[in-house]
């Protein structure tokens, strides 16, 4: 046996499976499993990636300055209290590097990102599992597992898988109540999809313990780059930037992010059509007696009576060309989680699930 051991907590991280994209004999294939933007990237995004090619021989920017201003400008923020990472994934991974160890914990709800649990572990740390309410975020439970070894809070908002999220005076009531030793991190992957949300940048303006988190994987249909950014109190933003590699992004994904997001009208598009589909969509699954909460994001938590139900569909959208994503690793094995496609993808996976409810299988 091998003395050469990994640091405590990384062999309790599970491997991470992602969504899948194909199905062996099955041609004609639709994923709706990763929460991508089905209307992909604006156009100005990609004639800013193909430009970017000319510089494939030359390092990329260390500070991200350009990409820092588009969104500063963009969203009203400081740029220099704004950070960008390999997707928002790296920046909860940087949060946990910085303020995490071993004896710390860090809180995540009942059915939270699966990427809270494996950054604490793998920064040593002990994760605190707190119940959601109907698979809504409940404050107070947050609150009641708050210790003095509590680090972070993670509290994606709205929430993946559920779709659910708090309004922001539920947002403000936590941020006010935590205790100082605390610093609460919103992810916002898919505040985008709310009209009007700002993902908690107000609340972070206001206060030195609050942190957001923002991706360009979502509503900008980059998830093949993986950019995204957080934003917060200038001195965290800086401790953040010491364990940030200097060449963490490329010089096309800086280009294409800093195009996608100055890309106002495409934006817009995406989300108003999101917003139409995922009403069609929801109302056509209940039609058919599969329910789910009110989203607020690019997806919906189809509800079935028990996991086997829920496994059965599973199967049978596989032999139509669906691919959808099983949940039962967030407990939630009676639900599949779809993501909200184009107008052709909707119909075909909401008369799939109508066959399936009819007998088909």
């Amino acid at each position: 046996m091998t003395a050469i051991t990994p640091q405590p907590g990384i062999m309790d991280i599970a491997l991470y499976e992602g969504g899948a994209s194909q199905i062996d004999g099955v041609s004609n294939v639709v994923k709706l499993s990763s929460n991508e933007n089905p209307f992909g990237p604006s156009e100005a995004a990609v004639e800013a990636y193909r430009r970017a090619a000319f510089d494939l021989h030359r390092y990329p920017s260390t500070d991200h300055a350009k990409l820092r201003a588009a969104i500063g400008e963009v969203h009203g923020l400081d740029p220099e209290r704004i950070i960008c990472g390999v997707g928002s994934d790296e920046i909860i991974t940087f949060l946990c590097q910085a303020y995490v160890g071993p004896g710390d914990e860090v809180i995540h709800t009942e059915h939270g990102f699966a990427m809270y649990r494996i950054s604490t572990l793998a920064a040593g740390g002990t994760p605190v599992e707190v119940p959601e309410r109907e698979r809504v975020t409940d404050i107070d439970a947050i609150l009641d597992a708050v210790t003095d070894r509590t680090r972070l809070v993670f509290l994606a908002n709205p929430n993946n898988p559920t779709g659910t999220m708090i309004g922001e005076a539920e947002l403000a009531r936590l941020a006010d109540a935590l205790p100082p030793h605390v610093l609460l991190v919103i992810d916002g992957a898919y505040a985008e999809y709310v009209e009007g949300y700002d993902g908690g940048a107000a609340l972070i303006d206001a206060r030195e313990t609050v942190v957001m988190t923002r991706t360009f994987s979502k509503l900008y249909g980059l998830g093949g780059l993986r950019v995204g950014w957080g934003y917060g109190p200038k001195p965290i933003i800086d401790v953040l930037n010491r364990v940030r590699g200097p060449f963490n992004l490329s010089t096309a994904a800086l280009a294409a992010a800093e195009a996608a997001i100055r890309d106002r009208d495409w934006a817009e598009k995406c989300r108003t059509d999101n917003t139409r589909l995922r009403a069609w969509l929801a109302e056509a699954l209940a039609e058919h007696g599969v329910p789910s909460d009110t989203s607020t994001a690019n997806f919906i938590l189809a509800r079935f009576g028990s996991a086997d139900e829920a496994e059965a569909c599973d199967a049978y959208l596989k032999t139509q060309g669906l691919i959808v994503r099983r949940v039962g690793s967030y407990k939630l094995p009676h639900c599949l989680r779809i993501t909200v496609g184009d107008e052709s993808a909707c119909r075909r996976v909401a008369h799939a699930i109508g066959q399936f409810k009819g007998g088909a299988r």
